[in-house]
């Protein structure tokens, strides 16, 4: 029983002894320190040099940690140069010899309706007053002029009575002799466009908003360089930034070198003859003068196209004025086409949308109005769809024959 006692009380003393060892965590700290052992977990030492911490990194100085050098930034690339633009693929445009034979099937699309009415008039086997009126009318209908449909009507009447007797071929044979006569006047529609003197050609090419001008200028310089001939461009319209871009565009699709001012609104008769100047230095053959559009009632604007032409004149004489008239306007194109006569004496008319129109007697009525050819026509979209006119394609397109 004593023995027990003592064990008891020797347990109890152990244990009293240990939980005091327990609330005295200082020692065991710096023990800790002295003998380089690392601290319990979950305590708040510091990390001297030499020892690792639990990251399995070698610690570098007091209360730091050594981390992994800093990834250096990658050197700035140098910037891409810009792609240089293509350049523009220069096209051979075809001669313009026959275009107007291949493109005929365009012009008998939209004629032929004027055409089969005379013909079927014609071939009536009364003619009395009545149906000669009705010929008038037709004639007047399709933009021929009343002066001259009174003239084919007397003519093809006093044909009639002399020879008496129709059949189908005689009365086209009748109606084309008569169409041929007021639509070939005899004047040359050659284009003067050839060096002469050790000097280029000057072409003016004129015309109100919206007839085509620009596009027919560039038309034109496709055409001539499919002959041959060396081509400048004077983008003159300085009002309208978007005509010298596509004149641009024109030129370099066939090579033509373009003078234009990069000024909106500039003065365009500088511009013209900046580029009559360029082109005599370039020794080209053509000088292609685009003007801006304007109304023909604007006497402002007409005074000041005066001008490009006096200015031109000073320097070199323009050898054409082209005036481009819209085929599906009719009367009103002859009234602007005797304005602009007055102001920079035409020498031809570009007549454009020809295909798209069964009015095609605006080529008599204007022929006879001005006194001047139609050298030009316009029969479709296409960047070779400027014809040279020729009066016997134009006359059978009509007839269907």
């Amino acid at each position: 029983m004593e023995y027990i006692i003592l064990i008891v009380v020797l347990a109890v003393l152990i244990v009293a002894l240990g939980g005091t060892m327990l609330l005295r965590p200082g020692r065991g700290l710096r023990r800790g320190r002295a003998g380089g052992e690392m601290p319990p977990g979950g305590g708040t030492g510091t990390i001297e040099s030499g020892t690792r911490p639990a990251g399995g990194e070698t610690g570098s100085g007091v209360g730091t940690a050594t981390l992994p050098p800093p990834a250096q930034p990658a050197a700035p690339s140098a910037p891409l140069a810009p792609p240089a633009p293509a350049r523009p693929v220069i096209e051979k445009p075809p001669p313009s010899a026959g275009r107007m034979t291949r493109l005929r099937a365009r012009l008998a699309r939209s004629q032929t309706g004027f055409g089969s009415a005379l013909l079927s008039l014609l071939s009536r086997d009364r003619l009395d007053d009545d149906t000669w009126d009705e010929i008038e009318e037709v004639l007047i209908t399709a933009d021929v002029g009343v002066a001259p449909a009174r003239q084919i009507v007397s003519d093809l009447r006093t044909r009639v009575k002399v020879e008496g007797t129709r059949t189908p071929e005689e009365v086209r044979e009748m109606l084309r002799t008569e169409l041929l006569a007021q639509v070939d006047t005899g004047a040359s529609r050659a284009l003067r466009t050839q060096r002469h003197e050790g000097r280029p050609a000057v072409v003016l090419v004129v015309g109100v908003n919206g007839t085509g001008k620009t596009t027919t200028c560039g038309k034109l310089a496709r055409s001539l360089i499919g002959d041959g001939e060396s081509v400048l461009l004077g983008a003159a319209d300085t009002f309208r930034a978007a005509a010298a871009d596509q004149l641009q565009t024109w030129g370099e699709r066939v090579g033509a070198e373009i003078v234009r001012s990069d000024i909106e609104g500039a003065d365009p008769a500088s511009v013209a003859f900046e580029a009559v100047s360029k082109g005599i230095e370039a020794e080209v053959d053509v000088v292609l003068i685009d003007t801006a559009g304007r109304l023909h009632t604007k006497t402002g604007l007409m005074d000041e196209l005066g001008k490009v032409k006096r200015v031109i004149e000073k320097r070199t004489a323009v050898d054409e004025v082209l005036l481009v008239l819209d085929a599906t306007t009719g009367q009103n194109g002859l009234r602007q086409a005797r304005v602009f006569a007055e102001v920079v004496d035409v020498s031809g008319i570009v007549l454009t949308k020809l295909d798209g129109t069964a009015k095609g007697g605006i080529v008599i009525a204007v022929q006879r109005e001005l006194g001047v050819p139609v050298k030009l026509v316009g029969l479709g979209e296409g960047p070779d769809d400027l014809a040279p006119f020729e009066p016997a394609t134009f006359v059978d397109a009509i007839i269907g024959a």
